[in-house]
């Protein structure tokens, strides 16, 4: 298996090479380029061979994602969508849909998903989207936004609301009736492909609601974002990575004041702090893909935590970068400052630092003592 992630590695450091910068700057990865990675398995690497993916497991597939992130939070923000898309066939789909589907999102077809509408952003509870049965097929009306990798897709994966409950579908993005409106100028992971998508009365096959019933919404819901979350957690990590990187390599050639600037007490204080918050994100990524791999009950939570530490973190070793690398780092087209862009995003998406921090205060809250009457009052 380590000899498969270095393969996979290996594949994605060619695809990228010196090419990221130039990605970013013009808001687009050239669709050969994602096709040859879907087509490889690559960007959903933990889907299981036998449907063409790498088999990764969590803490495998977290290390792709983390170089991936490293070299191009773009490229990895498609990854993500495509995992997300695939991890929801895996997990709602009938064996006969998992044996049709997921061979076609390792095999070059991209995917997109669809949460986000206007009034349902952190609370998705408040999805509008919705999906009616007609006879032989299914058919929806909604405006999904910001959907990443959705100028890229082939196929969409919907959301929204179906009889009693909700329900996942797989959508043609060529179907009648789909519009995909392209973001041409997003703060952040700027070739990811985020689009806003129309949809009035579309119609698909019966057979392409996932699971073929209705679920409930928050099942549904947070087991997709589940997936995005860990992997956006290990985005991150390798975000610190980068950031790292270029900030020592920067301290240790940039001289001051007759020597180099990592040899000055502040700056090297700024260096240990990136070295800190990326060892601190890379263990906490770890072990929630432990429990993952692990089938833990403490999955859910150390998800949570790894998303929330990580993008938090992520996002201020960003800052810290460009204020040791100053001028240097405050001009598009390096390094860190796409960082300092993209890792803004990860503050914001698969749950916002306030939505995930509500949610582990509750966990703390759950872990409270329930019998706190004095001892001597017993």
């Amino acid at each position: 298996m380590a000899d498969r992630l270095a393969a996979a590695v290996a594949a994605v450091r060619s695809q990228v090479g010196d090419r990221a910068d130039g990605w970013d700057l013009a808001g687009l990865i050239p669709e050969p380029v994602l096709r040859e990675l879907g087509a490889a398995g690559l960007l959903c690497a933990q889907v299981p061979a036998a449907y063409g993916g790498q088999g990764l497991s969590s803490l495998l597939g977290g290390e792709l994602t983390a170089e991936t992130g490293r070299l191009c939070s773009s490229l990895r923000s498609v990854q993500t969508s495509q995992g997300m898309a695939a991890w929801t066939v895996e997990r709602f789909g009938t064996a006969a849909q998992q044996r049709h589907w997921l061979p076609q999102l390792t095999g070059g077809r991209l995917a997109a998903v669809g949460f986000s509408e206007s009034a349902a952003g952190s609370d998705l509870s408040a999805i509008s989207t919705t999906v009616r049965a007609d006879g032989d097929e299914l058919v929806l009306d909604g405006h999904k936004r910001w959907m990443t990798a959705a100028h890229y897709a082939d196929l969409l994966v919907v959301f929204g609301r179906y009889e009693d409950g909700a329900a996942a579908v797989l959508v043609p993005a060529d179907a009648p009736g789909v519009r995909i409106e392209r973001i041409t100028d997003p703060l952040g992971c700027r070739a990811a492909g985020h689009a806003d998508v129309l949809l009035e009365g579309v119609r698909v096959p019966a057979g392409h609601l996932l699971g073929g019933a209705a679920l409930p919404l928050p099942l549904l819901v947070t087991t997709a974002l589940a997936y995005g979350r860990m992997s956006v957690a290990w985005g991150c990590v390798g975000i610190l990575r980068a950031t790292l990187a270029e900030a020592s390599r920067h301290a240790a050639t940039r001289e001051q004041f007759g020597r180099p600037i990592g040899a000055h007490q502040l700056v090297a204080g700024h260096l240990a702090e990136l070295l800190v918050a990326e060892q601190v994100a890379t263990r906490v990524c770890e072990h929630a893909s432990r429990c993952w791999d692990a089938g833990s009950a403490e999955q859910v939570i150390a998800t949570v935590l790894a998303k929330q530490v990580a993008a938090r973190s992520a996002a201020q070793a960003a800052a810290t970068a460009v204020q040791v690398l100053a001028s240097a780092g405050a001009r598009d087209g390096g390094v860190v400052a796409r960082a300092y862009r993209d890792a803004k995003l990860m503050e914001i998406i698969e749950g916002s630092n306030e939505l995930l921090g509500l949610l582990l205060a509750q966990h703390a809250l759950d872990l409270a003592p329930k019998d706190l009457t004095p001892k001597e009052e017993r």
